[in-house]
Formats: structure tokens, C-alpha cells, sequence
């Protein structure tokens, strides 16, 4: 590297716990697009945002995990989290969960303004036109709430999947609605849950598309566990994944067939 030249930017990434227990693939996907994107990214020993206990209520719980997100990431340049709702978290909610207290209050909300979710990350920040990939399929874009409402991310993925070759971007009505999901408003409201969930499957088939994308795995389990139950084929899977050419492990729903009702005695 010339004297003149910029370093890299320290990129930590923030994997969130659906990603760690449930697709790490997403987590190495993203992984290689900041990479590729010219970034040092390195995935420091972390635990949950603290969004579940923030939404049940407790604030104690979530300040406590905040201070150990804040504190795991506090070298870094950037912090890039690849789902739109753990970055909302750690961008909107993290500052005024401390904002009574001095002393926590600026370290809370300088950690914030370097908080981005993936696309948006790339796309605002790195300045990334177009990535290295090729999916020829018919691939809808479900935004999540959280991505959309909390931190404007609406045209960075849009803008990354156009540039994959051979991929077909298919805009489903009404692509900006909640799939149902909501942490645990799905737990809580279950037949409510169901039924938004179901609308945006009616919305996913009705565009022709093969396959779903999205930034958040929570929708994306969701929605990919209620069209495996009702044994639709559409392929779920993260947008990072298509992103990042890393298509070949299953995908989080592959379309499998409606199980038939037991045999009566």
C-alpha cells in the first residue's frame, strides 16, 4: 500500500442470533461482500442486541446487553449488521435507553451514528454499484419493517440485486407490508400472525416469482415456515446469499410438499 492510500475501513460485523444458530451462510455472505467491497471485517465475541428484552419491557436487560455490544465493538469504524431490525435496534434504541445518564448518554450515541444494516452499508457508504454473481431466477424483495420504517432502506437492495446477472427482480404488490412476523407479536397473536403471513404469500405467488429475498432471516423463517407448511414452491433465502453467489447450501424453504392428514383408525 502507497503512503497516499486510504486504509481500509474497520468493518465489525454484527451477526445477530438468528444468523449464528439458524443460517450462518448469511453471516459468511456478508462476510465476502464487505470484503470485496475493499473492507477489514472482523466479527468480534458478541451476544444478542437486546431487542426481544427491549420489546417485552425490559429495559434493564436490554441496557445491559447494549453496554456489551457498545463495548465489543467500540474499535471499529463501522458497525454493518445484516438485518434490518437488530440495526434499527442498535442505531434508534440503543441512545435513548441511556439518554438520563451522562456519563453513557455520548458513548451510546457515537456508537449509533456508525451503525448500518448490509445494504445500506454498501450501497451509501462504499459507494458498491453493482457485485460478482449470477442467479438466473425470478427473485421477489419482501421489505421488512424494521429496515424500511426505522432506518429508509428501500432502493439499496433493490439496487444490488439488479446488478446480478441473469437475476429477474419481480416487485410483489405490496412488498412494503409486515409479513406477520414482529418478533413476538407472532408468539403472542398467533392467528393475526397467520394471517398477514398469508396475504404475503397470496402477494409472493401472484408476482410469478420462484424466489424470496429479504434482509431480515426473522421474516424470512416466517414466511418460509408458513409456505412449508402449506407446501408452496417458492425458495426463500437471504438477500446477502444471492448477493455474495453463495446459492449452492439449501435454501431456508425449498417448496416442500403439504404433509397429508393422518389415516383415520
Amino acid at each position: 500500500m502507497s503512503a497516499s492510500a486510504s486504509p481500509k475501513p474497520r468493518v465489525g460485523l454484527f451477526v445477530t442470533c438468528l444468523v449464528d444458530l439458524f443460517r450462518p451462510s448469511v453471516g459468511w455472505a456478508a462476510v465476502k461482500l464487505l470484503e470485496d467491497a475493499g473492507c477489514t471485517v472482523a466479527v468480534p465475541s458478541q451476544t444478542c442486541c437486546g431487542q426481544p428484552a427491549y420489546n417485552s419491557g425490559d429495559r434493564s436487560l436490554a441496557k445491559d446487553l447494549a453496554l456489551q455490544v457498545i463495548e465489543a465493538f467500540s474499535s471499529y469504524d463501522y458497525v454493518v449488521v445484516p438485518s434490518g431490525s437488530c440495526a434499527g435496534m442498535l442505531a434508534k434504541h440503543y441512545p435513548p435507553l441511556f439518554a438520563d445518564d451522562p456519563m453513557l448518554a455520548g458513548k451510546a450515541n457515537e456508537f449509533a451514528t456508525k451503525v448500518y444494516e448490509l445494504s445500506q452499508f454498501l450501497v451509501d457508504v462504499m459507494q458498491v454499484a453493482e457485485v460478482d454473481a449470477s442467479f438466473a431466477r425470478h427473485v421477489t424483495l419482501h421489505q421488512s419493517c424494521s429496515g424500511l420504517r426505522e432506518l429508509g432502506i428501500a432502493d439499496q437492495p433493490r439496487k444490488l440485486l439488479k446488478s446480478v446477472r441473469g437475476l429477474d427482480l419481480v416487485e410483489m404488490a405490496d412488498s412494503d407490508r409486515c409479513c406477520g412476523f414482529g418478533g413476538t407479536f407472532a408468539v403472542k397473536y398467533g392467528e393475526i400472525s397467520t394471517a398477514i403471513v398469508d396475504e404475503k404469500i397470496a402477494n409472493i405467488e401472484a408476482c410469478g416469482a420462484s424466489v424470496l429475498v429479504a434482509s431480515d432471516l426473522g421474516c424470512l423463517m416466517h414466511i418460509a415456515g408458513r409456505l412449508a407448511r402449506e407446501g408452496r414452491a417458492v425458495e426463500v433465502r437471504h438477500f446477502a446469499e444471492v448477493l455474495a453467489g453463495i446459492t449452492e447450501a439449501p435454501a431456508i424453504c425449498a417448496g416442500r410438499p403439504k404433509r397429508s392428514p393422518e389415516p383415520s383408525a
